[in-house]
């Protein structure tokens, strides 16, 4: 096991005007289960093959364990990493695929049976082990490239989107194998996703990476959803999306559709501060509250909610438990996205019709209209 720590990492392609990685300060510790997401073209790949060996980092420094491996051979960093593709040798068993780094390693054949087994158990591959990889699901390859890495006992475990190339229902069962395993293992990994709820649902703590390369926030997955740094952040993190609307400050609050929405003291006052006479507003579709009557609110023993957003149903998407709902706020012009409620999928309401939904008090999140930074 070992910590990792970028040090102002970047790495610039010839050729190119902008950075892939930008001057990247990430610390990660020992054992840490610590996931890189962002939308294409934020880095975060490349962030990894730098901490592989397998891009150059044009300046500053990466290190692993206070050891600068910046400039090392991937062969002296002590890694191992699962690639999206499986990389898996066809003409080789399982086994042989599992054990091929430690032959290379010249250890010996007994020594490496008995690793390629202990990691067998682990992974379920027991009986798959004298297969070749075109007689295995994908399921069970993606297990066969974990066990390759396993095999090695490396001090950093590097995935690269390791389930992309998995249906959604194995995606789900081998994610929480993955972080399960790690777990146990114990063994510092950096795991790169494009997946928002991958990353909520694996990681210990999360790095958010912007296109060009630039980190956003790093922090547990509830600290990023509860207290996004900035309206990116905001908008990436939660499934579906946040609301986040530019709107006017007025007396008692923020203008949002027919109703002035209260925002938090330490917001109001961080916008007096900066002079604004807008902001822009986030909620997120579950802090809605359905209107039951007009003037009254759902008595569900949901918390108090601001009551009156009037909303005109575009689009239902029924999913069993749960309904979302996007339509267009009073007012709106025909520019204007549309907004994201959840209901109960029990009572989900009808295109064109218009609800009333409540706003639950203190879940708005507020942020600078320009800079895209926290307000209070």
């Amino acid at each position: 096991m070992a910590t990792v720590t970028y040090v102002q990492a970047t790495c610039q392609y010839p050729g190119t005007p902008q950075p892939a990685v930008n001057a990247l300060d990430l610390d990660i510790a020992d054992g840490e289960f610590m996931v890189l997401v962002g939308p294409s073209g934020s880095g975060k790949s490349t962030a990894l093959r730098m901490l592989a060996g397998l891009e150059e980092v044009s300046s500053g420094s990466i290190e692993i364990d206070g050891v600068d491996v910046s400039h090392k051979p991937p062969k002296e960093r002590d890694i191992a990493m699962v690639f999206q593709s499986y990389a898996l040798y066809p003409h080789m068993s399982v086994a042989e695929n599992m054990g091929f780094a430690l032959k290379l390693a010249g250890v010996a054949k007994a020594e490496r049976a008995a690793k390629v087994l202990e990691a067998a158990k682990l992974l379920n591959l027991e009986e798959y082990l004298g297969r070749k990889p075109k007689a295995l699901s994908g399921g069970q390859r993606q297990r066969v490239a974990m066990g390759r890495a396993i095999v090695r006992e490396p001090s950093v475990f590097l995935m690269d989107e390791p389930l992309s190339n998995l249906d959604a229902k194995l995606r789900v069962e081998t994610r929480a194998n993955i972080a399960t395993l790690q777990q146990r293992l114990g063994t510092t990994t950096l795991y790169v996703t494009h997946d928002q709820v991958e990353a909520m649902t694996m990681g210990h703590r999360v790095a958010i990476l912007k296109e060009g390369g630039f980190l956003q926030q790093v922090d547990t997955p509830r600290n990023l959803y509860d207290r996004p740094a900035n309206a990116f952040v905001a908008g990436f993190i939660g499934s579906p999306a946040m609301n986040l609307r530019t709107v006017p400050l007025v007396a008692g609050g923020a203008k949002l559709g027919n109703i002035v929405l209260p925002l938090q003291p330490a917001a109001v006052e961080a916008a007096k501060a900066a002079g604004l006479g807008e902001i822009t507003l986030g909620v997120r579709p579950e802090s809605f509250q359905a209107v039951e009557a007009p003037g009254g609110l759902q008595k569900d023993g949901l918390q108090k909610a601001t009551a009156g957003l009037k909303i005109e149903v575009k689009l239902v998407e029924e999913l069993g438990a749960d309904a979302y709902v996007y339509g267009t706020l009073e007012g709106d012009d025909a520019t204007a996205r549309n907004f994201t409620v959840r209901f109960d999928g029990r009572v989900p309401p009808r295109i064109g019709e218009v609800v009333e939904v409540g706003v639950r008090t203190n879940e708005e999140h507020t942020f600078h209209p320009e800079t895209g930074e926290r307000l209070g």
